[in-house]
């Protein structure tokens, strides 16, 4: 038998050994696992920023135009209308300005600041009273609000509540004005 010459037994040893793959020659699977990496990063980068806005509505009705073909009322009405002030709440009603204490028509506020604070409990009390102050106005659900430019939107929405409805002695809300019109502070 013939010997192997060392060039012979360096090309054998060369071949048996196993060949790695070339990442291009593995079968021909796509490795996307820092695809994945990616878009998971991103995906808690946004779950992390989102904000949550809750949204609530509050129906009211623009300030209508008073033209030649509207028709007198023909029973008398309230004509409720709030100007929200820095100092109170003024309150006109059948044309007049309402009195400290919703009793008569004088000037000056209706309802003052208690304290710092805006009163809404005496507010609500008012405009019950008024309401109940004449059967014909018992069936009248509007009211205009209007506010001064440095009035919070929050005491505006107070304000809507507080003349909205009030809870009778069973829990269950009666409406007051329900119908809120927004005014125009001149």
């Amino acid at each position: 038998m013939e010997r192997l010459s060392a060039y012979q037994r360096s090309k054998i040893r060369r071949l048996s050994q196993p060949k790695e793959l070339a990442p291009d020659e593995e079968g021909g699977e796509l490795n996307i696992v820092p695809f994945l990496d990616i878009i998971t990063n991103v995906m808690m980068f946004v779950l992390a920023t989102i904000t949550v806005t809750f949204t609530a509505t509050i129906d009211s009705f623009p300030p209508r135009a008073g033209g030649s073909s509207a028709r007198p009322p023909t029973t008398p009405t309230l004509g409720l209308t709030i100007l929200v002030v820095p100092e109170g709440f003024s309150v006109k009603a059948r044309g007049g300005n309402v009195a400290p204490g919703c009793d008569d028509v004088a000037p000056g506020l209706a309802v003052g600041k208690t304290g710092n604070e805006y009163d809404f409990a005496k507010l609500t009390a008012c405009v019950q009273k008024l309401k109940a102050s004449s059967p014909d106005f018992k069936d009248e659900t509007s009211v205009t609000i209007s506010g001064n430019p440095n009035i919070p939107y929050q005491t505006i929405i107070s304000t809507i509540d507080a003349v909205r409805s009030v809870p009778d002695p069973s829990g269950k809300d009666v409406e007051l004005f329900p119908d809120v019109s927004f005014g125009v502070a001149r």
